[in-house]
């Protein structure tokens, strides 16, 4: 069900101030157990016991590899291997979830992860797969909407490549926040005197993912995608670290970083708000920017924030006929939005 927030959405356009009303607010999922900690538990190392796969890993398990070294457009994973444990079935292979305690940002979040079947075909064994990293709406505080059935993209994802539409991603999806305190959330950014989330989410997972699994050298295989909070967060650390992402899709989203804990840090918050990211004209990125057709305030401030975009970005916006701002419309977009990834973003890359 949709969870509702009174956190405001804003964008400013010259001198007047665009504030999305609470129909707007951040959709998440009340399901989810206990949430991380920002000094939590250290993710353990070593394999799953089973069939070994082309990477040395659980038939059914993401490989748990030897480190070697990529060739061509591959990087083979280097190690140390993750501790995943199995969160649920879904239709299209299982989803794993580990926690993942940054060297650089000393958080330690949880982060569920998916392969597409083709990741432990025989066939793919010395393949690099593209990565998607999904961000949730609301506080997501231990659970994803990406990984609960509410966002099925893992099935349309496997439906897309049976009919030749979409590459196979590899899925990563980590938590947002440490609570469930909307008006004190983290922003996906390193706030001071807060656990340093935006260099967890933009280096640590990152470096994460490399050391676990086989993917594609460089950014041009890395897209980022989320809704309504999650939205924030992809422009966000998009436009603020394009070496690691080549495209994102922010979907309903909001543009000003709104968390209390900003307060007193006025330079920081200039520093990680999109509203003044896009128009730097800084990042190389494409993005596949959308809003309901059926919210006028959401689509005027989408709308004027697609405006401010400064070249080398490049945004295509798309307007959802009748879309509101509910999960049950952003799960009407993900096979449109993983099309328009597979356009801009490599596929898998044979060594």
């Amino acid at each position: 069900m949709l969870r509702q927030s009174s956190r405001s959405r804003a964008v400013l356009s010259g001198a007047a101030v665009l504030a999305l009303a609470a129909s707007l607010a951040a959709c998440g999922s009340s399901g989810g157990g206990k949430g991380d900690s920002a000094k939590g538990d250290s993710a353990a190392t070593g394999g799953v016991a089973g069939t070994p796969t082309a990477d040395g890993g659980a038939s059914g398990t993401p490989g748990t590899a030897t480190p070697s070294i990529g060739t061509g457009k591959v990087l083979m994973p280097t190690g140390p291997n993750a501790n995943l444990a199995k969160a649920r079935d879904t239709s299209a292979g299982p989803i794993f979830v580990t926690t993942v305690t940054g060297a650089k940002s000393g958080v330690a979040g949880k982060v569920w992860v998916w392969l597409p079947p083709e990741y432990n075909d025989p066939k793919y064994a010395k393949t690099g797969f593209p990565v998607l990293t999904l961000f949730a709406g609301g506080q997501s505080n231990g659970y994803n909407t990406w990984t609960d059935n509410q966002l099925p993209i893992q099935e349309e994802n496997e439906r897309l490549v049976k009919e030749g539409k979409s590459h196979p991603f590899i899925m990563i999806m980590p938590v947002q926040n440490f609570n469930g305190d909307e008006k004190n959330a983290l922003d996906c950014s390193d706030i001071p005197g807060q656990a340093k989330m935006g260099t967890w989410m933009a280096q640590d997972i990152p470096d994460f993912v490399r050391a676990n699994f086989r993917t594609v050298q460089g950014r041009d295989g890395w897209g980022v995608m989320g809704a309504s909070t999650g939205g924030f967060c992809s422009a966000k650390l998009a436009l603020q670290h394009p070496e690691v992402y080549k495209a994102a899709v922010p979907i309903d989203g909001y543009f000003i970083p709104d968390s209390l804990l900003w307060k007193g840090h006025d330079a920081e918050r200039a520093a990680n708000n999109p509203d003044v990211l896009v128009a730097q004209g800084k990042a190389d990125v494409k993005m596949l920017v959308t809003a309901g057709g059926a919210n006028p305030y959401e689509t005027k401030v989408v709308k004027n924030w697609v405006a401010k975009a400064v070249a080398p970005v490049e945004i295509k916006y798309y307007e959802q006929p009748g879309g509101k701002h509910l999960t049950s419309d952003f799960k009407k977009m993900i096979p449109d939005t993983l099309e328009w990834l597979t356009a801009n973003l490599t596929g898998p890359e044979a060594g």
